[in-house]
């Protein structure tokens, strides 16, 4: 079944109800960019070991930049209904924010495909998070994860949206 005979407005459903793979094949590929955002909340001590870069594992934001880029790569294998994609850029960024005892990050994922890329950028911040509180779980087992979404993407037929 194509989209377009499908009565729900969410695409990865048939017309049958039945979960599938959106077939993107007669879809020109243009260039995609999706942003999207997070953080991490933790104590005032948390924070100062990752700025000062003595956490006991290491350097945190180096080793979450690189978690957050192989997780924007690896996204298809992780969530059943995504397309594999050739990424073309993948930038992560790291705020820290000390009146607010948080790390925010921010990933950017491009492409030239004929799908969006909002799910890499997601799956960029959220590993990133997450591979923060790995790393410092051992000083802060409160630390807590919010705020991700998406915060901008543009391309493709449904052109841009801004949060």
């Amino acid at each position: 079944m194509t989209q377009s005979s499908s009565p729900s407005p969410l695409t990865h459903f048939d017309a049958q109800g039945q979960a599938h793979m959106v077939d993107v094949g007669a879809k020109p590929a243009t260039h995609r960019t999706a942003v999207a955002s997070g953080r991490i909340q933790m104590q005032p001590a948390t924070l100062a070991l990752i700025e000062s870069g003595s956490a006991k594992k290491g350097d945190v934001l180096g080793v979450a930049r690189i978690a957050a880029i192989m997780g924007a790569k690896k996204t298809s294998e992780l969530i059943p209904l995504c397309h594999p994609l050739a990424l073309t850029r993948v930038a992560v960024e790291f705020e820290l924010l000390s009146e607010a005892s948080s790390v925010q990050c921010t990933a950017t994922v491009e492409t030239l495909g004929q799908t969006g890329v909002e799910m890499e950028a997601l799956t960029a911040v959220q590993v990133a998070l997450l591979t923060i509180y790995d790393m410092c779980k051992a000083a802060d087992k409160r630390m807590v994860m919010q705020d991700v979404r998406v915060l901008e993407k543009h391309g493709g037929k449904s052109g841009s949206f801004v949060a």
